[in-house]
C-alpha cells in the first residue's frame, strides 16, 4: 500500500505564508508527477502547482509569482511555500502523486493525501 500523508496547514492572515508538506510511504518503485491541489465547499478539487519527477512545474494562474513546489526524489516529499497569502486561498489542500509501486510499476496510479485545511483571513 502507498499513502500520502501532509502537514503544515493552518490559520494566518492575508499576506502571510506558510509550508504545506507531502510524504508518501509505502511499496514505492517510482514516483512520478507529485503536486497540490485545492478544494473549496462545493466546488471541484483544482490544481494548485505540480511538478514532474524531472522538475518541469505547472501553477494555477492565480498563484503564479506566489507559491513555490519543490520536490525530493529521493526521499518521495513535496512541498509548497505559500506566500502572499489571500483570502482567496483559503480552502483544503491535497496532495497528489502518481506513484508506480514495487508490485506493478509500469501501471502507476493516482494517491492522494487526506488533506489540509488553509485559511486565510482579511
Amino acid at each position: 500500500q502507498v499513502q500520502l500523508v501532509e502537514s503544515g496547514g493552518g490559520l494566518v492572515q492575508a499576506g502571510g505564508s506558510l509550508r504545506l508538506s507531502c510524504a508518501a510511504s509505502g511499496n514505492i518503485f517510482v514516483t512520478n508527477t507529485m503536486g497540490w491541489y485545492r478544494q473549496t465547499p462545493g466546488k471541484e478539487r483544482v490544481l494548485v502547482a505540480t511538478m514532474t519527477r524531472g522538475g518541469r512545474t505547472t501553477y494555477a494562474d492565480s498563484v503564479k509569482g506566489r507559491f513555490t513546489i519543490s520536490r525530493d526524489n529521493a526521499k518521495n516529499t513535496a512541498s509548497l511555500q505559500m506566500n502572499s497569502l489571500k483570502p482567496e486561498d483559503t480552502g483544503v489542500y491535497y496532495c497528489y502523486a502518481s506513484i508506480g509501486s514495487i508490485v506493478d510499476y509500469r501501471r502507476p496510479r493516482d494517491y492522494w493525501g487526506q488533506g489540509t485545511q488553509v485559511t486565510v483571513t482579511e
